[in-house]
């Protein structure tokens, strides 16, 4: 009798054990952390902005890590707060400027 109840409790802990593992919000909060250390690594003078030349330390300069800084500053004040670099900053099909290229409608004036 205890043998079965050992592999009863034996069998719903190998279930249970990977629904914990796979809580969500884990990936995200790891995500996050890792973001945010990234920020303070490149944040070289600790005023929690990050200038164009921060940004771009430890990578290649150039056109297209220009356009990226430009993407993310979304007040344009030329610096990236904290939340400014972690955003996301994915292009998101069926919205702005070329919405009609992307299957989305285009706005009809009137």
């Amino acid at each position: 009798m205890k043998s079965k109840i050992s592999l009863i409790v034996l069998a719903l802990t190998a279930l249970v054990l990977p629904l914990q593992a796979a809580k969500p919000g884990a990936g995200a909060r790891k995500h996050k952390q890792e973001a945010h250390a990234g920020f303070k690594k490149k944040d070289a003078d600790h005023n929690g902005f990050l200038t164009k030349e921060e940004f771009a330390a430890g990578g290649k300069v150039g056109p297209k890590r220009e356009k990226i800084f430009v993407r993310k500053d979304k007040n344009g004040d030329g610096k990236l707060s904290r939340k400014e670099f972690n955003a996301g900053g994915k292009k998101k099909h069926g919205k702005g400027r070329h919405a009609h290229a992307k299957g989305g409608k285009k706005k009809q004036k009137g």
